[in-house]
């Protein structure tokens, strides 16, 4: 797979900065792989656009360096970094008749040959699409943007917006691609840098001129709960980063679900009694800690924990309006009923939050 052919259906994967980026691509990869699995006559190719090709080394992809200067221009001339998603797959369909990029905060429900099946000429693949354009009118896109488009005869209230996380094209559809990324250089002054302006600016560019599909039965696309989502990535890939093709790597892909990994109603309710003894103010904040305490028979599930005790930390602020001093932390879990109901646990908890990002 690592050599590629031009004439093949291309899966493409832009992924630069921080590690957990490169986690959750490499992940999306071994899933596809995985479901790959299932179509062995499928002929595809897999290309990764990336500033680091370190954690691709094992996997059969096509890393395609892109350095400062070239991600630069592509998010030039506003600085816009979703820009470069667009140039990314312009890219790659004047090499190759048809391509699909991909965010990186993915995994696959099904073979990547079927979403393939769903990119015909004259149609967009997109992840879904959720809304009209006019549902929302106090949104700052509608707000800033609305009247210029409709005047232009671009868009009105009926328009579909997009989700981007997939975006699927033949090479005769390119042109899309060169008016949405000609509306984000023109826009993203009006729209003061909306973060989901590359997405807004795609829905536009097809409006009208594509028969846009969708494909969230074949993919998940975690946007929401994201860090749920990320602990179980990062625990396959400390499992399995040293051999990310093998049977047993790609079997677990399976493993790391769309199920949130919450306890079950009835350990809940057990928890809501435990903590009836404890003072108003710290009732639901143990609760949503114990939630990270349930022990799940999944391993990549049991993986959440701290980001569950992360969230106790961040919601129980919300509700004080404040932030949660280190004093303050050590006051609540120096309480004897709360040592008593975390038990073994509760040094660690303490520890970790007192470390956390959230702190």
């Amino acid at each position: 797979m690592t050599e590629l052919s031009p004439s093949r259906p291309q899966l493409v994967y832009l992924a630069f900065g921080a590690e957990t980026y490169h986690q959750e691509a490499l992940f999306s990869i071994a899933s596809a792989l995985a479901w790959l699995r299932e179509t062995p006559q499928a002929e595809l190719d897999i290309q990764v656009f990336c500033d680091n090709p370190q954690p691709y080394a094992r996997l059969p992809v096509r890393v395609r360096i892109l350095d400062e200067a070239t991600r630069q221009r592509w998010n030039a001339p506003h600085g816009y970094h979703f820009r470069a998603k667009h140039v990314a797959l312009r890219k790659v369909l004047e090499e190759s008749p048809v391509a699909l990029l991909i965010d990186t905060d993915t995994f696959f429900h099904r073979s990547p040959v079927e979403l393939f099946d769903r990119v015909q000429p004259g149609t967009l693949l997109c992840n879904d699409y959720y809304t009209r354009y006019g549902t929302n009118k106090e949104n700052m896109l509608y707000s800033a943007l609305s009247t210029t488009l409709r005047d232009r005869g671009l868009a009105d209230d009926q328009m579909m917006l997009l989700n981007s996380g997939v975006i699927g094209l033949h090479q005769q559809d390119a042109q899309v691609l060169d008016h949405s990324i000609a509306l984000i250089d023109e826009l993203f002054p009006m729209a003061r840098g909306a973060y989901t302006l590359e997405e807004f600016c795609l829905s536009v560019a097809a409006y009208r001129s594509m028969q846009v599909k969708k494909c969230p039965d074949l993919i998940h696309h975690y946007w929401s709960r994201k860090q749920l989502f990320r602990a179980k990535v990062k625990a396959w890939v400390a499992k399995h980063a040293r051999n990310p093709t093998s049977q047993a790597a790609l079997d677990d892909t399976r493993r790391v679900t769309m199920h949130l990994p919450r306890p079950p109603r009835s350990q809940r309710l057990l928890y809501k009694l435990i903590t009836l003894a404890l003072p108003a103010h710290l009732r639901q904040f143990i609760r949503e800690i114990l939630y990270g305490c349930y022990e799940h028979p999944n391993e990549f599930d049991q993986a959440c924990g701290p980001v569950w005790w992360e969230k106790a930390l961040q919601n129980q602020e919300e509700r004080l309006g404040k932030p949660v001093t280190q004093r303050l932390l050590e006051r609540w879990f120096d309480r004897e009923l709360v040592q008593l109901i975390l038990g073994s646990r509760c040094k660690a908890i303490h520890d970790h939050l007192l470390n956390s990002s959230c702190k």
